[in-house]
C-alpha cells in the first residue's frame, strides 16, 4: 500500500513539474513572438525615417535644422531597437522614429512641400498643445521667440510633448531652449518664469504658469536654490524616450506615460508606399 502511495505521489509531482515547464515554455514563446513583432513594427518605421533623412535636403535654416533633428532621432531609434530586449523597449524605439518623422514633416512644411498625411500622436503631444501665435520675450538676457510657422527668426521645431516631466507645446522657436532639460532630465531654476512668459494665456496651449508650477513642485526641491543637488528634480518624467542618440538611453528613466507596444498601431501609418524621396509621400 505504501509503495502504491509513493508511486502516486511521484506521478503527481512529475505531472505538476511537466505542467509548470509547459506553461513556462509557452509563455517564453509568446514573449519571444511579441518581441519579434514589436521589433519588426519599429524597424518598418525606422527604415521609413532613414529613407527620408537620406533623400531630403534642406533649403533653408528651418528645414536644415528639422532634418538634422530627424537624423538624430533616426540614430537614436536605430540604437534603441538594436538594444531592445522587450516589446516595450521596441515600442520606445518606434516612438523615437515617429518623432523623427514629425521633424521630416516640419522640414517639408518649411520648404513649401506637401507635408503628407497626419502622423500618429506622440506621447504627451495632446496635453502639451501647440503654439498658435507669435510671441517674443526677454529671458535671462536673451530674446526668445515662438511661432506656429517657420521663419528665419524661428528655425527650431519641436513636435510637442513632455520634456523632463513638463509639457512643451509643438511649434517653431528661435532656439531649442528645451534641449538642456531634455539631456539633463531636469529643468533649471527660473524655468517656471520662462513658461509663464512664453505661453501664459496663449490659446491652444493647455496650461499657463499655474499649470506649470502645479507640476513643478512634484519634482523640484525647495533647497535647490540654496545650492543643493539637482536630484531634487524628477527626471523620470522625460517623455521623449532615448533622446541621446549616442545610445546611452535609459529605458528605466523614461516615463512612458502609457507607452505600450499595443498603443502604436503601425496599420494607419502609411505615407503612400513610403516614398517621400521625390517630394511625394
Amino acid at each position: 500500500m505504501n509503495s502504491v502511495l509513493l508511486v502516486l505521489i511521484v506521478l503527481v509531482i512529475a505531472a505538476i513539474a511537466f505542467a509548470v515547464y509547459s506553461s513556462s515554455k509557452s509563455a517564453g514563446r509568446r514573449t519571444a513572438e511579441s518581441l519579434a513583432d514589436a521589433k519588426a513594427d519599429a524597424r518598418r518605421i525606422i527604415e521609413r525615417l532613414g529613407g527620408q533623412v537620406l533623400n531630403l535636403t534642406g533649403t533653408d535654416d528651418a528645414s536644415k535644422q528639422a532634418l538634422a533633428d530627424a537624423s538624430e532621432r533616426y540614430t537614436a531609434a536605430s540604437s534603441q531597437i538594436d538594444q531592445a530586449t522587450t516589446a516595450k523597449q521596441a515600442a520606445l524605439a518606434k516612438e523615437s522614429a515617429i518623432e523623427g518623422l514629425y521633424y521630416v514633416r516640419a522640414a517639408r512644411t518649411a520648404m513649401g512641400m506637401d507635408p503628407g498625411p497626419e502622423l500618429e500622436t506622440l506621447t504627451g503631444q495632446r496635453s502639451a498643445g501647440a503654439v498658435t501665435e507669435d510671441r517674443t520675450i526677454n529671458f535671462e538676457g536673451r530674446q526668445l521667440e515662438a511661432s506656429p510657422t517657420p521663419s528665419p527668426r524661428t528655425p527650431n521645431y519641436y513636435p510637442g510633448g513632455r520634456v523632463a516631466g513638463r509639457p512643451v507645446p509643438a511649434g517653431w522657436y528661435s532656439e531649442p531652449w528645451w534641449k538642456t532639460a531634455l539631456v539633463a532630465g531636469a529643468w533649471g531654476v527660473g524655468s517656471a518664469l520662462l513658461f509663464d512668459s512664453l505661453f501664459s494665456g496663449m490659446h491652444g496651449v493647455n496650461y499657463g504658469a499655474q499649470g506649470f508650477e502645479s507640476g513643478y513642485g512634484d519634482g523640484y526641491s525647495d533647497g535647490y536654490a540654496a545650492g543643493q543637488d539637482a536630484g531634487g528634480y524628477d527626471g523620470g518624467g522625460y517623455d521623449n524616450a532615448g533622446y541621446d542618440s549616442g545610445g546611452s538611453n535609459d529605458w528605466g528613466g523614461t516615463d512612458a506615460s502609457g507607452w505600450d507596444s499595443g498603443g502604436f498601431d503601425g496599420g494607419g501609418f502609411d505615407f503612400g508606399g513610403g516614398d517621400f524621396g521625390g517630394g511625394d509621400f
